[in-house]
Formats: C-alpha cells, sequence, structure tokens
C-alpha cells in the first residue's frame, strides 16, 4: 500500500498532484478528506440524475481508499421555470444513492439558475497509512480497470435519439454503481496507487497517473472493457464535444499502433460521468485482487496494461 506521512510534516494536500481528494491530517493516524463534484444533467428522468450525481462525487473518496462520513447538498435550479417536484426527485435519487452505504446528507446549498446542477461535497475519513494516491504508481504494475467505458458517447447517442432504450440502460447502470466495493477489496491488498475515470477520460486520467509516478504507461485496446455498441456508435462519429478535446489535448503524449482507428481513439479519450476505478498493482497481487472485486462487482474489471520504465510518451496504446 502506498504510504503518505503528512502529520509529521504538518501538511495538507490539495490540488498540487491533481488527485481525487483533498487530504488533512487531523492526528498521527487519520485525515479528513475531502472532494466536490457536481455538474448538469445527462438523463433525462430527474431521480437518476440525482442518483448518478450522487455516485459520481462519491467516488474520489472511493477511489483514495477511504470512507465517506456525509455530504451536503450544491444544487442550482430554474426555481421560475421548472416545477419544484423535479428538484425534490433529483435530490431523493442522491438521498437514496448515499442511504445505500449508509452516508448521511446533512444540507447544502442552493442557487438559481437558468441550468440545473445537482452534485454533492462529500467529507471522508482515512488511515494514513492507508492513502492511495493517483501518482504512486510502481514500475511493474498492472493497470486494473474496474468498470466498462462508453457513457460519454452513449449519453451523446441519448441527446440525439440515437440510442435504444436496453443500450441506454447499460450506461445508466454503469453511471450508478458505486465504487465501494471494489474500494473496500483494494484496500485487502497491496495497491500502489488509484484514480477514478470521470471528465478527461481513461487516456487524461491515466496520463496524470503516469506522469505523476515518472513513469509511463503500455496498454492493450482489446483488453479495455467497452460497453456494447459503444464501438458502432464512434463509428458513426456520435462522438461528444468534451471527448474530441480530450483526444485533442492528449494525443501528443500517446503512441498509438498503427491498426487503432480513429475513432476508438476518441473512445479511449471518451468523457465519462461516474467511471470505475483505475488500479495500480503489482503483479504479484492483482490477479487475486481482481478475483475479489469480480466477485463482488456487477462489472468484469480487467488487467489493461502496465506501467513501465519512462519512454519520450507517456502512454504506448497497442491493439
Amino acid at each position: 500500500m502506498s504510504k503518505l506521512n503528512l502529520f509529521n510534516t504538518n501538511k495538507s494536500v490539495g490540488f498540487e498532484t491533481f488527485d481525487d481528494c483533498s487530504i488533512y491530517p487531523i492526528n498521527n493516524k487519520q485525515s479528513i478528506i475531502q472532494s466536490v463534484d457536481f455538474f448538469t444533467p445527462i438523463v433525462d428522468d430527474p431521480y437518476l440524475f440525482g442518483q448518478i450525481a450522487a455516485t459520481n462525487a462519491l467516488s474520489d473518496i472511493y477511489a483514495m481508499g477511504g470512507k465517506p462520513l456525509f455530504a451536503l447538498n450544491i444544487v442550482a435550479f430554474p426555481t421560475e421555470k421548472l416545477d419544484l417536484t423535479i428538484l425534490s426527485d433529483i435530490l431523493n435519487g442522491g438521498i437514496e444513492k448515499c442511504k445505500e452505504v449508509n452516508v448521511p446528507i446533512l444540507g447544502g446549498h442552493s442557487i438559481k439558475d437558468d441550468v440545473p446542477k445537482y452534485g454533492l461535497a462529500v467529507t471522508g475519513i482515512i488511515n494514513n497509512n492507508k492513502i492511495i494516491k493517483n501518482n504512486t504508481a510502481q514500475y511493474n504494475d498492472d493497470i486494473i480497470l474496474t468498470k466498462p467505458i462508453g457513457t460519454g458517447i452513449i449519453t451523446t447517442a441519448i441527446k440525439k435519439k440515437l440510442c435504444s432504450n436496453s443500450l441506454a440502460n447499460k450506461a445508466i447502470t454503469v453511471m450508478n454503481t458505486l465504487n465501494d466495493k471494489s474500494s473496500e477489496c483494494m484496500n485487502l491488498f497491496q495497491v500502489n496507487s488509484c484514480t477514478d475515470i470521470t471528465g478527461y477520460g481513461l487516456l487524461g486520467h491515466l496520463n496524470e497517473m503516469s506522469k505523476g509516478s515518472n513513469l509511463s504507461a503500455e496498454i492493450s485496446y482489446n483488453a479495455i472493457p467497452v460497453i456494447n455498441d459503444v464501438d458502432k456508435l464512434a463509428l458513426n462519429k456520435i462522438i461528444p464535444g468534451g471527448t474530441k478535446n480530450n483526444y485533442d489535448f492528449i494525443k501528443k503524449n500517446i503512441k498509438f499502433h498503427k491498426n487503432i482507428s480513429q475513432h476508438r481513439k476518441f473512445i479511449l479519450s471518451d468523457a465519462q460521468t461516474s467511471g470505475g476505478l483505475l488500479i495500480a498493482c503489482p503483479k504479484s497481487e492483482s490477479k487475486q485482487l481482481i478475483k475479489k472485486i469480480n466477485e463482488k462487482s456487477s462489472f468484469k474489471a480487467m488487467i489493461i496494461g502496465q506501467f513501465i520504465n519512462k519512454t519520450n510518451k507517456q502512454i504506448i496504446c497497442n491493439e
């Protein structure tokens, strides 16, 4: 387990390393960890939107290996344009998702805005010797992904009415599934680094992980779990603007195999909402960790590559 001695240096950790949570030591054994996340609706159903937003906000605590203690609502809502029952449904969705993991929502703050927005500020706790950061991967660690990618492309297809109900429901299930069980399993093994996959896409978050760890990452496209039919949507140019921006920003840091087509480069860059955990684990532990996760999870965790000595590219993507 990656260890971080904060208390002896009397230092908190914030945005300096682009980590998932801020860390504030409260004694020589434990730290408070905190994160905040909110966004505009990505599905039409307000209750599901509330659940997804809450799941996404809780994920940062789980990515660090911590236990969420409580949360506060963050709400923007056009009270003069939309019925307040919609707001009630959003808030109830968040409450019900937090109840799954016994996290009370103790209050929050709301403002009027033209576009609805919802999320949570989440406070958690963690033992100082079990803090898992996003920049402490080690050479030869396996790279594990715990959820399939492709939700950004699917939600864009939903907005364009080009998505079947069954595929939309698959994406909603991915976004609506908490990372608590994967995090619990992670804490039973030696894990050197972790982050969760959200708006920067798989490549963006892996780039942060490898760059911060002064390593490169070598991955295989065919090993990466992708939601069924996402390949077909991407091939038909159903690509979110955020995904294109991610690719344009990250492409200089990636060496793609010549057989990786452009639409698959976009899939790897796809902006996710409430994605899975990206875990760096020694090879001696990784298979047992995956077995444990897969016993508890709705999705199949996969080894998608490994960390290697630093090269002139942060990520090497093979077939």
